[in-house]
């Protein structure tokens, strides 16, 4: 069984505004990578976070990098390795984040958003601090995201399409199971051999998250919210029976 979350029945009060510039900007650096043709892996080498490079220590091709080593933190969250990599990490943003913004409030989520990302990356690094390999992707700032909304939101009802066998149908799942199964998916993963998923990140990202957040929500903004709609249903559209008119029929 698989859940692909598609939407959230989860309203807000207010535009995300941060989260789309967020969104914007990491499809149009992504555009930008794509510019580039043969100079893309340079451009990611360059902007994405070494951690070798992070921790000072002498890489191979010793080629100069265009920024210092610790702005790569920053400049990594929004570089991407390939089209599915976006897609993917912008349909989580595009689901979840609206509700964190919209409990958090704009300014204050730009640093919950980045501080999540700094620690996903650190979480990285330590792991592998002598690694040459560029660390690129939004998904451990997103991770964090995912984080506080399994804080926050446990029980808003996350429309998915589940899957069973070659069995599909869009229901909706409580966070606690979408959320807690994606957590368990990254530990579960974590030790595969030559992967080129950093499992860490995401990882720190989501524990980060859940610390942070009671921290940065609002005073009237309560922790685990109740939900909004019934789980597992499959609509929630409500079909109302057919009104049939009361004819009144003349006697003859």
């Amino acid at each position: 069984m698989f859940f692909l979350p598609i939407s959230d029945d989860n309203p807000t009060q207010r535009r995300p505004w941060v989260s789309y510039i967020i969104l914007a900007l990491c499809v149009g650096v992504y555009f930008w990578q794509m510019s580039l043709g043969s100079a893309q892996q340079a451009a990611i080498f360059g902007y994405g976070m070494v951690p070798a490079r992070l921790f000072g220590l002498p890489l191979a091709d010793n080629m100069p990098a265009p920024v210092a080593a610790w702005i790569t933190v920053f400049t990594s969250m929004f570089m991407h390795g390939g089209l599915m990599h976006l897609g993917g990490n912008m349909l989580y943003l595009w689901i979840f984040s609206d509700n964190i913004e919209d409990s958090i409030g704009r300014g204050r989520f730009v640093i919950f958003y980045l501080l999540c990302g700094i620690c996903a990356a650190l979480a990285q690094a330590l792991t592998e601090p002598s690694s040459p390999v560029p660390m690129v992707g939004a998904s451990g700032a997103i991770a964090g995201v995912l984080g506080a909304y399994l804080i926050l939101h446990p029980r808003a009802n996350i429309r998915c399409i589940v899957g069973i066998l070659v069995f599909f149908r869009v229901m909706n799942v409580p966070a606690f199971l979408v959320l807690g199964g994606w957590i368990i998916l990254q530990f579960t993963n974590m030790g595969q051999v030559g992967s080129n998923v950093a499992y860490v990140a995401h990882i720190g990202g989501f524990i980060a998250g859940m610390v942070l957040i009671p921290f940065f929500k609002q005073p009237h903004v309560r922790l685990f919210e109740p939900p909004r709609s019934k789980a597992f249903s499959v609509s929630n559209v409500t079909v109302s029976p057919p009104h049939i008119p009361n004819v009144s029929r003349r006697k003859k």
